[in-house]
C-alpha cells in the first residue's frame, strides 16, 4: 500500500477517534482500533470496539446515523481533498482477542 494510503488511514483513524469521543453520550466507550482502505483509496472501513459489550447494537446504530456528520468533521478538521466512502464496523478480531485473553487469565 502506498505511503499516501497509509497516511490517509492514520488521519482517518485519528479523526474518527476524536469524533466519537466528542459526539458520544458517555454511556459506553467507543475505541477506534484500525482503518482498512481499498487500494484506490475510495472506500474506508473504520473498525471499533465497544465497552461495555451490551451497548454494541446501540453503538452501531449511533455511528451509522453519524456518518454524514463525520464527513463534515473530516472536511472541517483536515485538508483531505477527496473523502472516501466511509463505513463503520465492530472489530470482531479485537473482540475475539479479548475473549482469549479473558479465558487465559481465568486459569
Amino acid at each position: 500500500m502506498s505511503d499516501r494510503n497509509e497516511k490517509l488511514k492514520e488521519v482517518l483513524r485519528d479523526l474518527a477517534a476524536r469524533f466519537l469521543s466528542l459526539n458520544g453520550n458517555g454511556s459506553s466507550l467507543l475505541t477506534v482500533t484500525r482503518v482498512e482502505l481499498t487500494p484506490d483509496g475510495k472506500r474506508a472501513t473504520i473498525f471499533f470496539t465497544v465497552f461495555p459489550i451490551d451497548f454494541e447494537k446501540t453503538a452501531v446504530e449511533f455511528v451509522e446515523r453519524k456518518v454524514h456528520d463525520f464527513k463534515d468533521f473530516i472536511k472541517e478538521k483536515s485538508k483531505l481533498g477527496r473523502i472516501p466512502f466511509l463505513s463503520f464496523q465492530i472489530d470482531s478480531g479485537e473482540k475475539n482477542r479479548q475473549k482469549i485473553d479473558d479465558l487465559l487469565n481465568q486459569n
